[in-house]
């Protein structure tokens, strides 16, 4: 037997490596897929699955394809759960199933494996995206298979075979990164009252050590897609990795929050997602002079619904990929550029313009005399408007309300 484990390391992979060998008697083949989590884990996942007998090693670059096929989409739909999370998790669990799917065709594996818990999101985001691509694939998740409880139990399993974990320890909370964002859960967070723990952010400095002076950015976007930085063009990747670096240097892009999970809990998070909380502003300013009034709030009715729909891990499904042609359709007049200003972990928006698809026009606004709006033409539509409020209120006071 074959299996394609998706792999990254740490403690709970390793472990399951060296136990789908030892259950299944099976050949495992490890899986790390590049999303952006750095040279240094990547390396640390590569000598861990030498170590610990993996029958190959493949190492996947998935970055541009997260950014562009991922990000993009969801930057263009303003999607945020529960309208704090961006979803830096939640979007690249598929991108990483698609690869492991891939890998397991290729390979000719009869089984893909993964760490995610029976209590967590992932393990439904991994599967539903897999079941997407391949309905007859088998999906292995020892959490839910092994009678092992918890990280003790995992310890004592690879002390007893011998297992050479490394020597780092584990932190006091769990961690994921990838280019788009890290987060931060579990151990001493699983207390909605306590503060996260002092050096824990990696992506951004600490608000009160940020400089003293504000710095302005300003991002283009092209059809919703960001496009610019300062003016300046840049792929996907990079321009991501530039507003990483720009808006981490000023504390920006961290949250804290208690969210309701898909199976029914609520878990609190801590995420720090900087670039993307610069284009999550940049990009809300742009629409706000190019789209028209009614398709603006119907696509904001609709942006809750859509960021449900990842976070629960349907990302393949037909309802998110029809959604998303609507969002598209949107954003093909959100052509333009937003000044934002950083300052010690906040972001505000200074300015926004348009060249060629601008709704707003200054003659129609302005409070000083003009010539395109007759104020009086306000009455009648007020009147109007009222009509109903006016007809009820007769009533109401007639039967001594």
């Amino acid at each position: 037997m074959k299996v394609v484990l998706a792999y990254s390391g740490g403690l709970d992979t390793s472990v399951i490596l060296h136990w789908i060998r030892e259950a299944y008697d099976a050949e495992v083949i490890t899986y790390t897929g590049d999303v952006g989590q750095g040279q240094e884990e990547l390396d640390k996942a590569r000598r861990a699955a030498e170590r610990n007998g993996a029958a190959d090693i493949i190492v996947d670059d998935l970055r541009h394809a997260f950014v562009e096929q991922w990000v993009f989409p969801a930057v263009r739909a303003n999607a945020a759960y529960e309208w704090y999370y961006l979803m830096g998790t939640a979007l690249a669990r598929p991108v990483l199933a698609q690869g492991l799917v891939e890998a397991a065709r290729k390979l000719g594996a009869d089984a893909i494996a993964h760490g995610a818990t029976g209590k967590g999101n992932d393990q439904i985001r991994f599967e539903l995206s897999a079941y997407a691509l391949q309905p007859d694939i088998k999906i292995i998740a020892p959490w839910r298979e092994w009678d092992f409880r918890g990280r003790r139990d995992l310890v004592e399993y690879a002390k007893r075979r011998g297992l050479d974990l490394g020597a780092a320890d584990k932190p006091d909370y769990s961690m994921d990164a990838n280019l788009m964002h890290v987060s931060y859960e579990g151990g001493v967070l699983e207390d909605p009252w306590a503060g996260p723990p002092p050096g824990m952010f990696r992506m951004t400095v600490d608000p009160e050590d940020a400089p003293d002076e504000a710095e302005r950015v300003e991002i283009g976007f092209e059809a919703g897609n960001p496009a610019t930085v300062n003016g300046e063009a840049l792929g996907p990747v990079e321009l991501l990795e530039r507003l990483n670096e720009i808006a981490g240097r000023h504390g920006v892009g961290r949250v804290d929050v208690v969210e309701n999970r898909f199976l029914g809990m609520k878990s609190r998070g801590v995420y720090e997602t900087p670039g993307v909380t610069l284009l999550h502003h940049a990009h809300r300013a742009v629409e706000s002079i190019t789209l028209d009034r009614e398709v603006h709030h119907l696509r904001d009715e609709l942006t809750a619904r859509y960021a449900e729909m990842v976070y629960n891990g349907w990302w393949f499904s037909p309802e998110r990929e029809a959604l998303q042609s609507f969002m598209d359709s949107v954003q093909e007049r959100v052509w333009g550029e937003a000044r934002l200003k950083l300052f010690k972990g906040s972001v505000m928006i200074e300015g926004r313009r348009s060249s060629s698809h601008t709704l707003y026009d200054e003659g129609v606004a302005t409070f000083e005399a003009d010539e395109v709006y007759d104020q009086a033409d306000a009455t009648g539509f007020i009147r109007l408007q009222s009509l109903r409020l006016r007809t009820l209120a007769t009533k109401r006071i007639s039967e001594g309300e």
